[in-house]
């Protein structure tokens, strides 16, 4: 095909695939100039778009290499731990792959020992000199980011896939046939509940292939938090009791100030930790504290606490962990939005009660599962969360959602383990050590 296609229809191929292969080939253009858009209006450095065009700016390190594409922050941190129990079990060196600069960043703090690569556009010259280049021995993609040519071309080449922590998809009930297409080239799914492994064996997929292990998130390691920060921001904070407001949004934060100026009502020093999901829009989110009549403190300024600080901007990266361990209740943003919501796994195994709003389809059932164990509540508003802010803090019924919190946590600890022991066949061919191909 024009353009270098080096994935040919054949057998098995839907019309809808070969004609996006089609289209794709014919016209990179469609692709590449969204790359090209929004690795700029990431902020990403301008030198490193050419990976996104499966020019590598690293060279293959000799021996297995395990590549996990992991789109973004969400992925990136479900996959960490697995990735060091693989890097542990097998001495193999790990290439990460994101779309986004903040899952970057987060796999440079986490785990900087990985090669990180931006994801390669999925157009016929990117996916060709990406596996040209890297030719991994395991190529590990996280939950339902399938790119329909890199999964074909990456499973052409003979390297192993294997679908890790797949959840709910409308995709699969709407194109059901492309979609069986595309994961029928994987040696091994993981889903992250029974009902997506439902869904996966009504694709008519192989149910020997399919282990459902639950949510990755959930079996997570805690946030880190330096010890000598933690300390400091807890003196800084005293005996005033406190709550987080994480991860959130536009619209999130004039919620959450409204309801933060309600519970000072029958909380006179309560303190509030804002987390903005983008700490970049630090001195907007600062602006909408200071018109609401409250004072502020940014730690992107070096600033702690101090006694009539009533909101806390924590407008940085990779501190949240030591956020949650300073406050026994969270709420987590994008809930009130089209956001669907984020990880309650993290807050909750630091011993958090949480609050959420309405809106948290892309963790559903991890709510549902934490408000049935009694450690999450549902708030639909700005009142609401308010109320609950005042009536949770320094209560019994607090104390008794932590310990819910906690008990639920400890539940998920042998789902990595599951998932390592069905994935460390898939390298048996690699075990006498490949070499950069």
């Amino acid at each position: 095909m024009p353009g270098g296609e080096s994935v040919a229809p054949r057998p098995g191929l839907t019309a809808f695939l070969n004609l996006y292969l089609a289209a794709t080939g014919l016209a990179p253009s469609l692709l590449t100039r969204l790359a090209r858009k929004g690795h700029l209006a990431q902020g990403a450095a301008p030198d490193r778009l050419r990976e996104r065009f499966g020019q590598p700016s690293a060279v293959r390190p000799a021996g297995a290499l395990i590549w996990i594409n992991a789109a973004s922050v969400g992925e990136v941190a479900s996959s960490l731990d697995l990735a060091r129990d693989i890097e542990a079990a097998t001495g193999a060196r790990l290439l990460f792959t994101t779309t986004t600069t903040t899952g970057a960043e987060t796999l440079a703090r986490r785990l900087p020992q990985a090669i990180h690569q931006f994801q390669p556009v999925d157009t016929p010259a990117a996916v060709q000199a990406f596996l040209d280049h890297w030719h991994p021995d395991l190529a590990c993609f996280m939950e339902n980011d399938l790119w329909p040519r890199l999964m074909i071309e990456t499973d052409r080449r003979g390297i192993p896939i294997a679908v890790i922590n797949a959840r709910a998809s409308k995709t699969r009930t709407r194109a059901p046939r492309a979609m069986t297409c595309l994961l029928s080239r994987a040696a091994l799914i993981s889903t992250q509940d029974a009902t997506t492994a439902r869904q996966m064996r009504g694709l008519g997929l192989d149910p020997a292939r399919i282990i459902d292990t639950g949510d990755l998130k959930a079996a997570a390691s805690p946030l880190p938090a330096d010890p000598a920060l933690s300390e400091a921001l807890q003196a800084a904070i005293g005996a005033r009791p406190v709550w987080v407001a994480a991860s959130t949004h536009p619209g999130d934060e004039e919620m959450v100030i409204a309801a933060h100026q309600m519970a000072l009502a029958d909380h006179p020093d309560l303190l509030l930790i804002l987390i903005p999901r983008h700490p970049a829009r630090g001195a907007e989110v600062a602006a909408l504290v200071a018109e609401a009549g409250l004072r502020v403190a940014q730690r992107s300024a070096g600033a702690l606490p101090e006694a009539g600080t009533q909101v806390y901007l924590a407008d940085t990266l990779g501190e949240t962990g030591m956020f949650y361990r300073a406050a026994p209740l969270v709420f987590l943003g994008g809930s009130f939005n089209g956001e669907g919501g984020h990880n309650p796994y993290e807050p909750a195994m630091l011993g958090a009660g949480l609050l959420h709003g309405p809106k948290v389809a892309n963790f559903k059932l991890a709510y549902a599962g934490l408000t049935q164990a009694g450690a999450a509540r549902l708030v639909t508003d700005a009142e609401d969360l308010g109320a609950d802010v005042s009536r949770l803090t320094g209560s019994i019924l607090l104390e008794e959602m932590r310990e819910a919190a906690r008990s639920a946590s400890r539940s998920f600890e042998d789902a990595r383990a599951q998932l390592l022991a069905r994935l460390l066949p898939l390298l048996d061919p690699a075990a006498d050590g490949n070499t950069a191909r």
